[in-house]
């Protein structure tokens, strides 16, 4: 592997690492773009330095999204693997998928913590605080949720 792709490589997983989404998962997607070949597992965990385990997992999240897919190859019976090009696929993917499950998440959250807040006595006005601060919270998460839900948004990431 040359230097300008091993650079690459190293900067994808930083920029995902950045991202919240890992740095492997960066790392594996730019070593595909960058091979001529479709590559199995073992050439990933080789050029990359990780464990089967955890160029499995991302590799399955990759498909997932989008961004790799499995190939033939004739006479082999293990899993090849190739980079998608379509960046605005990828990347609509994995806009959809991650924000959407964390606001999915956030959103039960909150409610948990509504529930919680409305059992609270208030002890020197200490719940009705709590109480002001998760309605902040919720006046936000609806906010984000209807940007989210945007025809704009949808729009871009048709």
């Amino acid at each position: 592997m040359n230097d300008v792709v091993k650079r690459f490589i190293q900067d994808a997983g930083n920029a995902t690492q950045s991202l919240g989404l890992g740095r492997v998962l960066g790392q594996m997607y730019a070593y595909l773009y960058f091979s001529q070949e479709p590559r199995n597992l073992a050439h990933m965990q080789d050029a990359l330095g990780i464990s089967k385990g955890s160029a499995s997992t991302v590799v399955r999240q990759l498909e997932q999204w989008g961004a790799v897919k499995k190939v033939w190859i004739k006479g082999d019976r293990k899993d090849y693997y190739e980079a998608d090009e379509w960046f605005g696929k990828i990347l609509k993917n994995a806009v959809l998928d991650t924000i959407g499950k964390k606001m999915q998440v956030y959103g039960g959250m909150l409610n948990e913590m509504e529930t919680e807040a409305s059992a609270l006595s208030n002890h020197n006005g200490e719940s009705d605080f709590i109480k002001d601060r998760i309605k902040q919270l919720r006046k936000f998460q609806k906010k984000a949720q209807g940007v989210w839900n945007s025809p704009v948004v949808k729009m871009l990431l048709k």
